[in-house]
């Protein structure tokens, strides 16, 4: 599914209040290749068709120094954002017919690097940024089960503040 599609119903409300659940957060990848602006956002990827489990999480890089007069002190030097996806196959998904293709399985560098967009569908705030996209189980499971499958991804640099907004004139 689109992140278009996905969204055409919904209206974030940057004001919103109250709970979050793990499925209100949204996590899309350019699938297509088709390039981070703006536009080509509603044609990403949205991860969703037989997820069971999806983590996103901030891995921060530390350094502690001792001083003189006011002792040990540790100062964060850098952070890493890293999403888990897991759940059945599903042939048919954009999403999970890209990640677990040869050619990302397989490839190597720029190949398996992509753009992403994710945040909380009930107030539209995230982020953006790029991916490197390592498939680590793609075909799990006992007989007569459905098979599943589990892709890591790491972002190769900083992502920027990234807020939704519907398109105009949908």
């Amino acid at each position: 599914m689109k992140l278009s599609e996905l969204m055409k119903d919904v209206t974030p409300k940057s004001d919103y209040e109250g709970f979050v659940g793990n499925d209100d957060f949204v996590l899309a990848i350019d699938t297509a290749a088709s390039g981070a602006t703006e536009s080509a956002v509603g044609d990403f990827s949205v991860v969703q068709i037989g997820v069971n489990k999806a983590e996103g999480s901030v891995d921060s890089e530390t350094k502690d120094n001792t001083y003189i007069r006011t002792g040990k002190m540790t100062t964060k030097t850098g952070a890493q954002r890293k999403f888990s996806v897991e759940g059945a196959r599903y042939s048919g998904d954009a999403f999970q017919d890209f990640c677990l293709s040869h050619a990302i399985q397989f490839g190597r560098g720029a190949a398996v690097v992509r753009s992403y967009v994710y945040f909380n569908m009930l107030t539209g705030k995230g982020e953006k940024g790029k991916v490197t996209i390592i498939p680590s189980d793609t075909q799990t499971g006992d007989a007569g089960e459905n098979a599943t499958f589990k892709v890591e991804m790491t972002s190769t640099e900083a992502p920027v503040e990234y807020t939704y907004t519907a398109p105009t004139g949908s």
